[in-house]
């Protein structure tokens, strides 16, 4: 299939590098000409610089033949009109957009985006997959509950490295919900999870400790 992919942040790379590894005919659009040069610069002619809202640069990388387009920016609107653009100007039949805002679900299906992903759903997601019975899988609503999720990739030289998680001074409340290695499978951690370097964490905490939560995964 051929895949466009706005967005060349985090994850629009780790996206396009697995759908590279899967055979797929990949093209990332990014508008940070840095972004793009370290793109390229790894693997080849496969990111072009441009604005994945404007009709004339999905025209210009032949959208009009894509298989698919997934718009994973870190902005809700941009990723909303980039899909409505390849959708109804190009006819591309598959449209998936990242939401940085779970609320605005409603709204994407309402203007024709065909799959909508958060990071709530997919914490909540891989928590049920991995562990049934965890107590987190139950919270379907983080605004209304006072929630919030903090993402944070662990230095090289950070202070955690080689701590089990049962030993990490958390704020009241919080709990590690994921963690994604650098090489391997991303999993839900045990009190005997061992940090490494380069681990990014996913944690849910009351939106008060938020930054003392950051402050502490990011500690040197």
């Amino acid at each position: 299939m051929y895949i466009i992919i706005v967005g060349g942040g985090r994850l629009g790379y780790y996206l396009m590098k697995a759908l590279i590894e899967e055979g797929h005919e990949v093209l990332v659009l990014e508008k940070d000409a840095r972004v793009c040069k370290t793109i390229t610069d790894e693997l080849g002619s496969v990111c072009f610089r441009g604005d994945g809202c404007e009709a004339s640069t999905l025209a210009e990388v032949g959208t009009g033949r894509a298989d698919m387009f997934v718009a994973v920016t870190g902005d809700d609107e941009d990723n909303l009109v980039s899909c409505q653009v390849a959708k109804h100007k190009h006819n591309v039949p598959r449209t998936i957009a990242r939401l940085r805002n779970p609320k605005n679900a409603a709204l994407f299906k309402k203007l024709g985006v065909d799959v909508t992903v958060n990071s709530t759903d997919i914490i909540i997601e891989a928590i049920e997959h991995e562990v049934p019975t965890h107590p987190v899988t139950q919270l379907l609503s983080l605004d209304e509950k006072g929630l919030i999720i903090v993402d944070v990739k662990i230095p090289a030289r950070s202070t955690l490295v080689g701590k089990m998680v049962k030993d990490l001074p958390l704020p009241a409340e919080s709990k590690l919900a994921l963690i994604i290695p650098s090489k391997g499978s991303a999993h839900v951690p045990v009190a005997h999870t061992i940090l490494q370097p380069g681990d990014q964490i996913i944690a849910i905490t009351p939106s008060q400790h938020g930054d003392a939560l950051e402050k502490l995964l990011r500690s040197t």
